[in-house]
């Protein structure tokens, strides 16, 4: 034992609790320095300590097992939190805690206490612990050692295995919370279903449908705007009805609180949809007769019969007039229109100025919007169009300008078909390098708002900026609504010397010649084929 080690008696063990031999006799006062060690073999299952380093206190050294177990040193163990020797404390740590004589109990006799740890004097030194224990902090104020922890009780390793046992048991956590909640969500929707209307619905609402939407997509739409309950009670209905995958981008009138049933018929009508303005490529501004006395509608009455719909009784019809007015007097870049174009059309007739302006093709615009917001839709559409087909970038003719092209388009849209497209523009090209008048029946008829091919002498003797056989050069503005094909046969003629051309066959064909003579001859052939 440890010469500076205490003893019973220096422990404040009460004599009672020491072995009889340990006990002093009442004349015999209590001994103030250790008693020496008995002799007593040394335990098998201890190794005898080696000598005491010069300088340092001795160590309480960890039991290693018997030489024939032959066993690996085991690894260094992490640092530990001292375990306090003692009881826990009281919850009043400034209680003062009384122990009692089993806290120290020694029953054994061997030095070790039979309580808290390895308290013996042959404890095993083990030169791997060095770096976890501080011989300045092992030895409190009255010289005892702090103890140590056997085998058996230290507190479990947190290395490499159980971080990864951790890991694992979160992943596996999240996973199972997954699958509950999945199932919870799946379950809730067999039980309890979704929410559904009933009934046609109530009062009217436009809905728009955007391209690319799916489904589920226009589901949400309708409910967001009140028309069904939830985006689920159309997507269910849907799965029945295939007409609801080509419903097309636009706006449609529905009901608010209708069924996921009744929107989904509703939907698939063709009266459903509102606000489409379809303009074929050649329409202009106004109404044209045809020669049957017909009426075709011009850019005005086609964009004021898209703005109608009745909802809830009311009309949302912009008449043609205030079109027509918002068009000549407004401004035109504040509506949309590209500076390029509204900077040409400034000293123009105002009643002609947006000519050609409104390109061909499929507009949607929302009924209830007034005419500034209905002109202002569509012209902001067509500049794109505009310059997706070249315009004001694309390649020049000569000294021709993005808003000429766009007037020499409108003219090879009207006097020719789009096989013949670039060769018309060469015609037309040629005579103007040759300072020659155009002679194009497509202008004077314009003005005439007649859609024929022909014209009578007493037409073409009609004065007038559009009369190109009178005035030499373009007119003021396009003639038309021109298509892409159009504009790009404008910017990219064909190669060719032709000065003349007349339509020669009922399909629409026309006939090209370099000299009058060659004309002449197209034209007979023509007559004779009953072309015009």
């Amino acid at each position: 034992m440890s010469q500076d080690r205490p003893g019973p008696s220096d422990r404040g063990v009460p004599p009672e609790r020491l072995a009889p031999q340990d006990r002093p006799s009442p004349d015999q006062p209590v001994a103030q320095e250790r008693p020496a060690p008995r002799d007593r073999p040394v335990r098998a299952d201890r190794a005898v300590p080696p000598p005491e380093r010069a300088g340092r206190e001795p160590r309480h050294r960890v039991a290693e097992p018997p030489p024939e177990a032959a066993a690996p040193p085991p690894a260094a163990p992490p640092p530990r939190r001292r375990r306090p020797v003692g009881p826990p404390p009281d919850e009043r740590p400034t209680e003062v805690i009384e122990l009692d004589d089993s806290f120290y109990d020694d029953e054994e006799g061997d030095g070790f206490l039979t309580e808290y740890g390895e308290y013996g004097e042959y404890g095993e030194y083990d030169e791997s612990e060095e770096d976890y224990y501080d011989a300045d902090e092992e030895s409190d104020e009255d010289g005892r050692a702090e103890p140590e922890y056997i085998d058996d009780e230290r507190p479990p390793r947190r290395g490499r295995r159980e971080k990864k046992r951790r890991a694992f048991g979160w992943v596996a956590a999240i996973a199972v919370i997954a699958l509950l909640a999945g199932g919870a969500w799946f379950g809730i929707d067999k039980v309890f279903g979704y929410e559904d209307f009933e009934g046609d619905g109530t009062s009217d609402v436009l809905v728009q449908v955007m391209g690319g939407d799916s489904t589920n997509a226009i589901g949400t739409r309708l409910t967001e705007s009140g028309v069904v309950a939830s985006p689920k009670a159309f997507v269910k209905a849907a799965e029945d009805d295939s007409r609801v995958r080509s419903v097309q981008p636009g706006y449609y009138q529905l009901k608010k609180q209708m069924s996921g049933a009744s929107a989904v018929t509703k939907l698939v009508q063709p009266t459903a949809r509102v606000g489409v303005l379809q303009l074929r490529a050649g329409t202009q501004l106004d109404d044209i007769k045809q020669p049957d006395q017909t009426t075709t509608d011009g850019v005005y009455a086609q964009l004021a019969k898209a703005s109608c719909a009745n909802l809830d009784g009311a009309s949302t019809c912009v008449p043609v007039e205030e079109l027509r007015k918002t068009a000549e007097d407004g401004d035109l870049v504040a509506l949309g229109v590209p500076k390029w174009a509204a900077d040409a059309v400034a000293k123009t007739d105002k009643k002609r100025r947006i000519e050609g302006l409104i390109a061909p093709g499929v507009y949607d615009v929302k009924p209830g919007w007034n005419a500034s917001e209905l002109l202002g839709a569509v012209f902001k559409e067509s500049a794109d169009r505009m310059q997706n087909a070249g315009l004001p970038d694309g390649p020049k003719q000569a000294a021709m300008t993005p808003y000429q092209t766009l007037v020499v388009a409108s003219l090879i849209e009207r006097e020719g078909i789009k096989k013949d497209f670039e060769k018309v523009s060469r015609v037309i090209y040629n005579r103007l390098a040759k300072n020659m008048k155009l002679e194009l029946d497509s202008t004077v008829n314009y003005m005439l708002d007649r859609p024929v091919v022909r014209t009578t002498s007493y037409d073409r003797s009609r004065p007038g900026p559009y009369n190109t056989y009178l005035n030499t050069g373009l007119p003021p503005t396009p003639i038309s609504a021109p298509s892409k094909e159009a504009i790009a046969a404008a910017q990219k003629p064909a190669n060719g010397e032709w000065i003349f051309f007349v339509k020669c066959d009922k399909n629409g064909m026309s006939c090209f010649a370099v000299t009058n003579a060659e004309h002449d001859k197209n034209v007979a052939e023509a007559q004779a084929r009953g072309a015009y």
